[in-house]
């Protein structure tokens, strides 16, 4: 299985990891696209540890308490959901080829279908990965 990146992609990634993207425009798609992004070259382990890297330094650099935005259950949450809908996939040429055979992705409420709105919106979720307590997040072997 071959996960693309395109020139576009690339470009995103290093606007992003060296803070030249805008925070105001890193809205959930953005947050899909640097998932796939990651994905496409490390494993969930690194992945998952690269856009929390990523994301709190983008935080930061904008000046916005990470501890008031940033939140760790559901950005782990979301790189195994991007994960499991990459591994639907034999191929993808990018990150919005990915995303264009996967519009459900763009639906940022699909979590609450597996998370309790009790569950998600915790201090505890905030601060740790929790697992889904409603339906579990399929999981591919790498």
């Amino acid at each position: 299985m071959k996960y693309l990146l395109s020139e576009a992609d690339q470009e995103f990634k290093r606007l992003v990891e060296s803070c030249e993207f805008p925070v105001a425009d890193f809205n959930h798609q953005a947050h899909i696209r640097l998932a796939y992004v990651y994905l496409a070259e490390h494993n969930i382990g690194y992945s998952v540890q690269l856009m929390r890297d990523t994301l709190l330094r983008l935080l930061q650099h904008a000046g916005i308490d990470p501890s008031q935005k940033f939140h760790e259950t559901l950005t782990e949450a979301w790189i195994l959901a991007v994960h499991h809908f990459m591994k639907t996939m034999a191929s993808s040429l990018s990150s919005d080829d990915f995303i264009a055979h996967n519009p459900m992705m763009l639906n940022a409420n699909i979590m609450m279908t597996h998370y309790s709105a009790k569950l998600l919106f915790s201090d505890t979720a905030r601060h740790a990965f929790m697992e889904p307590d409603l339906e579990p997040i399929p999981r591919h072997g790498e």
